[in-house]
């Protein structure tokens, strides 16, 4: 397991070994260049700077894409409940018993003539 801030050298091992979850731990979102770093190795700030940057980049574009995936859900789920039917109504019917009888004989006396 890499040892939390690790050296800038180590650091480089790292990334240049691709075993990015290693530098993270070790702190490489943390590095800032130091004058000294160059003679340890030529390439080693700007390949950490460019690291650092292209994780930043993945870990927005994740941000965005999780948020897109929200919000398309929501949407899904607002479409659907418009598309649902409303739900029945808990009333009694518009006509009193009576009534509806009387309109239901009147109806079968209609359908038979």
């Amino acid at each position: 397991m890499p040892v939390p801030s690790a050296s800038p050298r180590q650091l480089l091992q790292y990334v240049l070994d691709d075993d990015i979850d290693a530098a993270l731990e070790a702190g490489l979102m943390d590095y800032v260049p130091q004058p000294g770093d160059t003679a340890l190795d030529p390439r080693l700030p700007q390949l950490l700077q460019d690291t650092q940057q292209r994780l930043r980049e993945a870990w927005a574009a994740r941000g965005r894409h999780r948020a897109r995936a929200v919000r398309l859900a929501r949407r899904a789920a607002e479409r659907e409940a418009r598309r649902a039917p409303p739900p029945a109504p808990d009333r009694k019917p518009a006509l009193p018993p009576a009534a509806a009888a009387i309109l239901a004989r009147a109806k079968a006396k209609a359908r038979n003539e």
